[in-house]
């Protein structure tokens, strides 16, 4: 199909702005982190990053799905841009202005009252990437995916450029010099130096924007607004419980297990929860391409068979990424460092968790197509309670596996209950069962790799690469995979 494939070119061009930057941060920051920071600061460093993913679902408050829902028509575009662009200036002005004058109970909360400037900076750097979500929406509306892209890799590059001359130029830098660097720099600071090479990519990343933000008319319109707002809270609320997934283990960890030693468990478990999340990196990517194609697509006859088509493919390359991430788990294990490595245990368990979000972000498009999002509240409130259940329960006797688990459950259980919410309202022939073999082929697969003794690193490499060689051979047999994406449109 030659609108399939023209989504996957979009995607592979928006994975230079998401899997390339991350590969960069990961490949980069990660190592570095790891072996600078000890448990309990690169605790400080996950656990803070979890609050981010939290708070930047509040402060976007479903507007960019909005935006594309609104702005279909040629003549709304401006409008519902321009309105967009307003609410979101305000209400992240507005939360930067109360972390301020509310910073000590705040820190309290956060059990930082001796870091109120990590807050500052945390608060200033959520703001502007919430704000920066309206613009990079427009991009993906515009089919703009190298400019997309390229302002993504920038904010990384400058992000790595300027932390690794805080933490490993300008140590050297201060005990050699006498002058004015002593005065500004300070070798002790550590972690909050992450923050400000982060505040420092969020500022530039802001002025490479202003150009797709300067060249609006400003106009806030108030109809337009209220529309928008009715059809995105549902999604905020959706979205501030389906954040619960990704950011209550971190949190509760440190919680449940005590101060200083919670702290050292978060930064081993988000050391092993990095490389797992390599593959929601890759749902990401598609999402920026998908969530505008659907959109899109929705006004054509033959759309339910474009979303299955769709589904059938995604969930083949994402289990085919599963196990590249899993089968050579040997090698990107020296993403971290040493100390972090006994984490790599929960790869397997998240990574097939996240391919499960992917399965439910594909599906969730009936709800948004059709101003249902209020389902969107009702399945991820379900998952969020999953969520809570298994961590407060179980980790006490299993520790982070359990909130590794919890993914699993929570996401699954999402799935099924978007499925059963469609059923009589947006019903789309999937047909799951066809890919119930390639999940027990890759899984297996996964499973031999973790428990056979291989003779050597080579031996592994051989036989794991044959294990993905095959799998690729299965799905151009059942569902011609390779022909389909590479075979040149008939005249």
């Amino acid at each position: 199909m030659k609108e399939v494939r023209k989504l996957a070119g979009q995607t592979i061009i928006y994975g230079f702005g998401t899997i390339v930057p991350r590969f960069l941060n990961y490949g980069i920051l990660t190592f570095l982190y790891t072996r600078i920071f000890d448990k309990a600061q690169y605790g400080v460093v996950t656990e803070l990053y979890a609050w981010m993913v939290l708070l930047l679902i509040v402060l976007t408050y479903g507007m960019e799905t909005g935006f594309f829902r609104f702005s279909q028509k040629k003549e709304d575009y401006e409008k519902v841009y321009s309105t967009a662009l307003i609410s979101l200036f305000v209400t992240s002005c507005l939360f930067v202005l109360l972390a301020f004058i509310f910073i000590k109970p705040v820190s309290a909360i956060l059990n930082y009252s001796n870091n109120h400037d990590y807050i500052r900076m945390f608060a200033v750097i959520v703001a502007i990437d919430a704000f920066c979500a309206i613009p990079f929406a427009r991009l993906r509306k515009e089919n703009r995916p190298i400019v997309f892209s390229f302002i993504k890799i920038m904010n990384v590059i400058i992000t790595i450029g300027v932390v690794l001359f805080l933490l490993k130029i300008a140590p050297g830098i201060y005990y050699a010099s006498h002058g004015w660097f002593r005065k500004v720099y300070n070798p002790d600071y550590g972690v909050g130096y992450v923050y400000l090479a982060n505040l420092i990519g969020s500022a530039v990343t802001l002025l490479m924007l202003l150009p797709f933000i300067i060249k609006t008319k400003i106009i806030f319109y108030r109809v337009v607004w209220l529309k928008m707002l009715n059809y995105s809270f549902p999604l905020l609320i959706a979205g501030l419980s389906g954040s619960i997934n990704d950011t209550l283990d971190k949190v509760i960890l440190r919680r449940m297990i005590g101060e200083e030693k919670g702290l050292e468990t978060v930064g081993v478990y988000g050391a092993g929860y990095k490389i797992a999340v390599l593959i929601a990196l890759f749902i990401q990517m598609f999402r920026f391409a998908a969530e505008p194609f659907f959109f899109e697509r929705a006004k054509h006859e033959n759309a339910k068979e474009t979303y299955a088509f769709v589904m059938k493919y995604f969930v083949i390359i994402m289990l085919l990424v599963y196990l590249l991430i899993n089968l050579y788990i040997s090698g990107i294990q020296f993403i971290v460092g040493v100390n972090f490595r006994e984490a790599i245990v929960v790869v397997p368990i998240i990574s097939m968790a996240y391919l499960f979000y992917g399965i439910y972000v594909n599906h969730s498009i009936w709800y948004k197509l059709n101003d249902l999002t209020r389902f969107g509240i009702y399945i991820t409130l379900i998952g969020a309670s999953i969520t809570v259940l298994i961590n407060v329960l179980l980790i006490p006797v299993y520790g982070y596996m359990a909130s590794a688990w919890a993914h699993v459950a929570s996401y699954g259980a999402m799935i099924i209950m978007s499925f059963i919410f469609a059923e009589k309202r947006y019903k789309v022939h999937y047909n799951m069962k066809r890919l119930i073999p390639y999940f027990v082929m890759a899984i297996g697969m996964v499973v031999f790799g973790k428990f056979f003794k291989y003779p050597n690193l080579f031996a592994e490499l051989a036989i794991n690469s044959i294990f993905i060689i095959m799998f690729i051979f299965y799905a151009e047999y059942k569902d011609k995979m390779l022909t389909v994406f590479f075979r040149k449109e008939e005249k």
